[in-house]
């Protein structure tokens, strides 16, 4: 029992190790050019803005780093301290034995445990670094309210969802981790119906594009690149922050296009063009399948390995848990999973960049030359204070996007 904790203990601290030693080579790599933008990026920022997102992405470094190692203490203590195998007993004997409902409930208080200790920081994030960068536009009453709403949503869904996920094992038998991955599956693919119908509004407001040149626009846009959507709402993001976003949500028939209402604010009608487009680029070249596929092969793993782990007694005698109980173990996976899923994650953001240069080709095509996209993602990284100058090692690890110097040589490349 003793290696099996010596090894998990292990993969945390490697992966930690890794994270700060990746965060300090993308630190001295924004240093490296922090007196003298590189002549690419140069083009993209003037001096001023260049200075300040060197200042803010050191910043947001430095405060990662404390994050990061209190995040990993926090986890240290809950899943080696004791506390969770005295939280199982203590839940598990609230409404009896062998009731599944106990047992959800062990995983959510289990996850609050593990997640509440960090809201101090993300409090911190959000009204000293983000403020002291013009970025915070929410309310610490505004801020309350979304961290209550999150975690009474993921009761009055998590609750049920994972008492239905357990229960399976009383129902189908050993058969139970195959159903059980068509149960979530399944409910990821209807909350991509639901969630901008019953969710979102929870939490921003969606309004119609209004009737105008820009909608005609779009909207003629969706049309010559065959993409149909139900409607193109613009969602009102700047009550929380100053950075812009687009992106479109469900499919099929329920397809709708969100623009943030900061991202009108910032860019030409052109510029608003190109960037739908290569959101459109996504869909017409087949990235939100092959993004689900993966995603359900990942998920299909992560049962077998789940089912298997149960009904290894090491596994939740090591833990301090009885054996073949499948709360625990379902908690435990998702726990310290990431600290393997962390070295695959070179691979899927390799993946995701070849979808984002695809999409970016698509734009270009769409709109009639790479320009309006360009001037796009200018204005977007000089608004966000982008880091234009990442290491190459961390941008492989945390980068879902290539840098906007790699998009734009790609855009203007001459095929």
């Amino acid at each position: 029992m003793v290696p099996v904790l010596l090894i998990v203990a292990g993969l945390l601290f490697v992966r930690l190790a890794v994270e700060l030693w990746l965060s300090a080579l993308n630190r001295r790599e924004v240093r490296r050019h922090a007196a003298q933008a590189p002549a690419a990026v140069a083009a993209i920022m003037d001096e001023t803005t260049y200075r300040k997102s060197t200042a803010y992405t050191l910043e947001r470094s430095r405060f990662g780093v404390f994050t990061e190692i209190f995040d990993t203490l926090v986890l240290f203590l809950v899943v080696f301290g004791g506390v969770l195998p005295w939280l199982y007993l203590h839940v598990g004997m609230m409404w009896g034995p062998d009731v599944v409902w106990d047992d959800a409930l062990f995983i959510i208080v289990a996850m609050a445990l593990v997640s509440l200790p960090s809201l101090p920081f993300d409090w911190w994030q959000q009204f000293r670094l983000e403020a002291k960068y013009g970025f915070n536009r929410t309310t610490p009453k505004l801020w309350l309210s979304d961290k209550l709403k999150g975690f009474l949503l993921s009761v009055a869904i998590g609750w049920p969802l994972l008492w239905a996920l357990l229960s399976l094992v009383g129902w189908v038998g050993d058969a139970w981790w195959i159903w059980g991955f068509a149960l979530i599956f399944g409910f990821q693919l209807l909350m991509m119906v639901l969630y901008p119908k019953l969710i979102l509004p929870l939490f921003n407001k969606l309004t119609p594009l209004p009737a105008g040149e820009l909608r005609d626009r779009l909207m003629a846009l969706g049309d010559r690149t065959g993409f149909r959507a139900q409607a193109i709402e613009v969602i009102d993001g700047s009550k929380r922050s100053a950075h812009a976003n687009a992106y479109f949500t469900g499919f099929g028939r329920f397809r709708r296009i969100v623009l943030f209402d900061t991202l009108l604010n910032q860019l030409a009608p052109e510029e608003l063009e190109a960037v739908l487009a290569h959101e459109i680029g996504h869909y017409r070249r087949g990235h939100i399948p092959k993004l689900l596929t993966l995603s359900a092969a990942v998920m299909f793993g992560a049962f077998a390995a789940i089912a298997w782990l149960a009904r290894s007694p090491w596994f939740n005698l090591s833990f301090g848990f009885p054996p073949g109980e499948l709360a625990p173990a379902f908690l435990l996976f998702g726990l310290l999973s990431g600290a393997v899923l962390f070295w695959l994650s070179p691979l899927t953001n390799l993946l995701s960049r070849k979808h984002e240069y695809e999409a970016d080709a698509f734009a270009r095509d769409a709109v009639g030359g790479p320009a309006p996209l360009v001037n796009a993602l200018r204005k977007l990284a000089q608004k966000n204070l982008s880091n234009l100058t990442p290491h190459p090692g961390y941008s492989a690890f945390y980068y879902s996007h290539p840098t906007l110097v790699e998009r734009e040589a790609a855009l203007t490349a001459k095929g």
